[in-house]
């Protein structure tokens, strides 16, 4: 049976290569790279050195011209790297011909974040949404990934012709496997779309975390609710979306979701593969973006995910921007970028995930974008009536309460239902 297979030999030594245009993308350029070695990094592999290349024009066969290519592969050779990563997408000839010049794995950044994304799938749908995606990225590339590639010859003696090469088979396996994978996808997402019915029943507000990958929304997620979701310092460390339920300063309760976070640079492939998971944000009441303020190129990150929210068609739910990891920032530098990012989001909050500054403020604005937002009251309720305090309790409205002789005084935020039943012992100014 035809699987899509590992790198077929184990690579220790990576040489980081992106081809530019113009001077004016050196930076960017520099600033890719620098994320291409954390996300390579993240898979084991050590980064001994890193190249901008630019050229006047690309070409076909190398993307770079020879001369250029040369002077790589002399780089790549006094380093001693057994593995080149493009920063830029290869195409599958461009790929078997550096391989054939450079005789080490060549590889380009979307197939680094496929298997960054396989090594961190957990849930049966992660781990099947990866495999689709690899198997759409597999398929163009079997001429390089194969070398038995006769033809299957069939028939009697007198009949046999040349028969079926072994790469068409090989194709047509792999044509099966995407749609038996995609059939997989289409159940898993069924039950999903269940439990998120089942989910929706309950009348609470549902608010999703979108951003670039760590940014801090599974730090968010632990803070405000109190779970202890996987997070650590690392690009894609949540691939499944995770919901809890979370307090409000009035009481209420939301549900908030983790979702995968994205990346410059993300392969459409694997925007459509995890379609189903990034849904979470189609039914979400409030989008947070959650953006890395301490990270120079926040605003491209900023920019990365409002353009992937619109290929999902979330671009016209109500977003608000979290601005994260000010604790990370110098108090002049946070000052100046404050005023700069009131010029983009004048209703963007500013908090530590980390310190918990500002959470209570986030939660505040929530309130208010959700339309859940009261003014406390003061009441006085008798001793006898000490029943309806426990029902104020019950549904989280209760703020404090101090026992006086003729009755407990209280502060809520009651619902309409129990301010009927408030009305009569609450005190006036």
């Amino acid at each position: 049976m035809f699987e899509v297979k590992e790198k077929p030999r184990l690579v220790e030594n990576a040489f980081l290569l992106a081809v530019i245009l113009r001077e004016d993308e050196r930076e960017n350029a520099e600033s890719l790279l620098e994320e291409l070695d954390e996300l390579v990094s993240n898979l084991g592999i050590r980064v001994s050195q890193k190249k901008v290349v630019r050229v006047r024009k690309t070409f076909a066969g190398y993307l770079l011209g020879k001369g250029k290519l040369y002077e790589v592969l002399e780089d790549v050779k006094e380093v001693g790297c057994d593995v080149i990563v493009f920063d830029n997408e290869l195409s599958p000839s461009q790929q078997r011909n550096w391989e054939a010049e450079s005789k080490v794995l060549v590889i380009d950044r979307q197939e680094i974040i496929l298997d960054v994304f396989a090594a961190r799938a957990q849930t049966k749908e992660a781990v099947l949404q990866v495999k689709l995606a690899r198997l759409e990225y597999s398929l163009p590339r079997l001429r390089r990934a194969w070398s038995h590639l006769g033809r299957q010859r069939g028939g009697g003696v007198t009949q046999r012709g040349e028969g079926e090469a072994q790469i068409e088979l090989d194709q047509r396996m792999v044509r099966d496997q995407i749609a038996a994978t995609k059939k997989e996808i289409k159940l898993v997402a069924k039950t999903r779309k269940t439990s998120r019915k089942k989910r929706l029943r309950i009348p609470l507000p549902t608010v999703a975390l979108v951003g670039y990958t760590n940014a801090g929304k599974s730090t968010l997620l632990n803070k405000v609710c109190g779970s202890d979701v996987l997070s650590v310092d690392k690009l894609f460390a949540t691939l499944d979306p995770t919901s809890r339920q979370a307090r409000l300063p009035t009481g209420k309760k939301i549900i908030l979701t983790d979702t995968v976070g994205f990346i410059r640079k993300l392969p459409h492939r694997l925007v459509d593969a995890f379609r189903a998971t990034l849904e979470e944000t189609l039914v979400a009441n409030l989008l947070l973006h959650v953006v890395d303020l301490s990270n120079p190129q926040h605003e491209d990150h900023m920019e990365t995910t409002l353009t992937v929210l619109g290929e999902l068609g979330a671009d016209q739910k109500e977003v608000l921007t979290v601005f994260n990891k000010i604790d990370l920032i110098e108090k002049d530098k946070l000052q100046n970028l404050k005023f700069r990012m009131s010029q983009l989001d004048s209703e963007g909050v500013y908090l530590s995930c980390s310190s918990g500054k500002g959470i209570s403020t986030l939660l505040k604005v929530i309130e208010k974008k959700l339309g859940l937002f009261r003014e406390s009251k003061v009441y006085l309720i008798p001793h006898e009536k000490y029943g309806i305090i426990v029902k104020l309790r019950k549904e989280g409205s209760l703020i404090e309460q101090t026992s006086q002789d003729e009755g407990l005084k209280i502060s809520a935020y009651p619902s309409k239902k129990m301010e009927e039943e408030l009305y009569d012992y609450e005190m006036k100014n």
